[in-house]
């Protein structure tokens, strides 16, 4: 494991602890009698993540440490793992935390928020890490002269859902059309693809196909067509008034939902 440890004492009773990563010295497993609990990841919703866009999940927890200790001589990273101990899942494929600051109460207690760090295409490679990841911590006792003096993993923290995120087209033709005659829709349904580091086509997915009139604000669902095996959606509607078309789908255990931007077409 790597590591980077930073901290600055921002009043009388809080301080400032940033992580980049993890810190590894060679030291044997023991209780360190750092605590965790109250925690909240990313707001208690999935974690959805695309092929380049860093995301940055929120995290929230309150953390005690044994008396003799302060700020700078302990340790507690949040990071998430999956398929593997949390030894193992912080060594080779866990999700990291990015910053997270913490405020002393004066009880050797502090009540930390931050986020974790996720870059897809160097921390999710495979489309399996759509699954459930385990929060645990890395905590660590330091002595004054800089050597790890105790460390353990403290896991069942919580879990979440990392899920691949989705987009989906659509294109309503011809426009104008006349009132009365067939409108035909199309569109595209593709995910995030950990492997290739792009959106593929989502087959065999169900969308709805929804429509706003003109003037109003709500969308109504006029069908539900399944996409080809490459995503590619169509079906036709007969024109009735101007409005607005599109295709949505909702999130599933490995992928995010998606809504099109509607597209408006002049019925004449």
């Amino acid at each position: 494991m790597s590591t980077g440890r930073t901290g600055t004492v921002a009043a009388a009773l809080a301080g400032a602890l940033a992580l980049a990563a993890f810190t590894a010295p060679a030291a044997e497993a023991a209780d360190t009698g750092i605590s965790v609990s109250q925690v909240v990841l990313n707001k208690g919703k999935p974690i959805v993540v695309g092929t380049t866009a860093e995301v940055e999940p929120t995290i929230s927890f309150h953390v005690s440490w044994p008396a003799g200790y302060s700020m700078s001589t302990v340790d507690f990273s949040p990071f998430l793992y999956h398929g593997t101990t949390a030894a193992k899942g912080a060594e080779s494929g866990g999700i990291y935390a990015g910053s997270y600051t913490c405020y002393e109460d004066g009880t050797r207690a502090a009540d930390c928020e931050g986020t974790l760090y996720i870059d897809p295409p160097y921390r999710l490679d495979s489309n399996n890490d759509a699954t459930t990841w385990k929060l645990a911590f890395h905590a660590m006792l330091w002595t004054k002269s800089g050597q790890v003096k105790s460390e353990e993993y403290l896991t069942g923290k919580g879990s979440v859902a990392v899920k691949r995120a989705a987009k989906v087209t659509v294109n309503a033709a011809p426009e104008p059309v006349a009132k009365g005659k067939t409108l035909t829709v199309t569109g595209t349904a593709t995910r995030a693809d950990w492997v290739k580091h792009k959106y593929t086509g989502f087959g065999d997915k169900l969308a709805k196909l929804q429509f706003r009139e003109a003037g109003t604000s709500g969308y109504s669902t006029v069908k539900t067509v399944r996409a080809n095996s490459t995503g590619a959606l169509k079906t036709t509607v007969k024109a009735a008034t101007d409005g607005y078309w599109r295709w949505t789908f909702g999130e599933t255990a490995t992928t995010g939902g998606a809504t099109a931007a509607g597209d408006y077409v002049d019925v004449r």
